[in-house]
């Protein structure tokens, strides 16, 4: 199947894409794949509709992307996995125990509180996450919200003066999954002491190596900065973040319908859930494949072949 046949309709002046064209049903051709990669790469964040996709052709059309994470440090750390694969993620609101939707007062909701938050996938491991693959099972009803949204981090860096960019070029930060638990349910977390808990390693300014563009790592996974005082990290990160959350490197996608699916890029793209009144009262299965960062910046500074990935219950 040839370029040609993808059609490919912008849904922002600088990223994100709506395609068509794709039969899903059909295996997915390396040439095919090949096309919608070069998609990818070039908006951030792409999304399908209606795609059909089952769980096992999900999990298949993603290890073209790349070596998949799954969920078992989330089973180690006591977590119940509802979903048949291990390479699937569950990033709904289901009670796993029940089949029903969770009640707001779950551990499990209240630690996913913190996707409220601008992040990057799995940046707090030691490995990183590359592409995200999403696909809706379940959607509450229109109007209720549960849309995702996306932050342009490629653009982001590039708007920014050259002499902050010379400032945070040879910056790295410190990303923990409890910090941004923390940060999203303070009182809740309040006796939790984020650092003596693992951190990752990843510089502050890329190379996203597909498209050779400078992108700004920046999630809010990331505790603190080296390389600079404490004060600093903090002014810096907040500088930072103000930029980056700026409306024009937004993008809202919605979800239309079962099987959507939204593929994104992390080391390219921020995301984060927008919520809505859907939560509590209305079921929205939602499963993931995590595609292993597959780029020579993978494990950032913790150590080429670094192999430990962090759980939470």
């Amino acid at each position: 199947m040839a370029i040609q046949s993808l059609q490919v309709t912008p849904l922002h002046p600088t990223f994100g894409a709506e395609v068509a064209g794709v039969d899903f049903t059909q295996p997915i051709s390396p040439e095919l794949y090949a096309e919608i990669r070069k998609v990818v790469d070039k908006y951030g964040v792409v999304v399908f509709r209606n795609t059909q996709l089952t769980d096992e052709a999900h999990i298949e059309f993603s290890r073209y992307f790349g070596d998949l994470d799954d969920v078992t440090p989330y089973q180690q750390a006591g977590r119940i996995h509802r979903l048949k694969y291990k390479e699937l993620f569950d990033a709904g609101n289901i009670d796993p125990k029940t089949g029903d939707v969770a009640a707001m007062t779950d551990a499990t909701v209240i630690g996913n509180k913190g996707n409220a938050l601008f992040h990057v996938d799995s940046s707090f491991n030691a490995r990183r996450a590359g592409h995200s693959l999403l696909v809706a099972h379940v959607l509450p009803p229109p109007g209720t919200g549960g849309a995702t949204e996306y932050g342009d981090s490629r653009t982001a860096y590039d708007d920014l003066p050259q002499d902050l960019k010379d400032r945070i070029e040879p910056l790295v930060g410190n990303h923990s999954l409890f910090h941004s638990r923390k940060t999203a349910m303070p009182e809740y977390f309040k006796d939790l002491d984020v650092e003596s808990l693992p951190m990752s390693k990843h510089k502050l300014v890329q190379t996203h190596e597909a498209s050779g563009r400078k992108n700004l790592y920046i999630a809010s996974y990331i505790h603190h900065l080296d390389g600079v005082s404490r004060e600093e990290s903090d002014e810096l990160l907040a500088q930072l973040r103000e930029h980056i959350h700026k409306p024009k490197y937004r993008l809202t996608i919605p979800w239309e319908q079962p099987t959507d699916m939204i593929i994104w890029d992390n080391t390219c793209v921020l995301h984060r859930a927008t919520g809505g009144s859907y939560e509590g009262k209305f079921p929205r299965d939602m499963r993931r494949t995590t595609v292993k960062d597959m780029s020579s910046t993978r494990y950032g500074l913790n150590g080429e072949g670094a192999d430990w990935r962090v759980g939470m219950p």
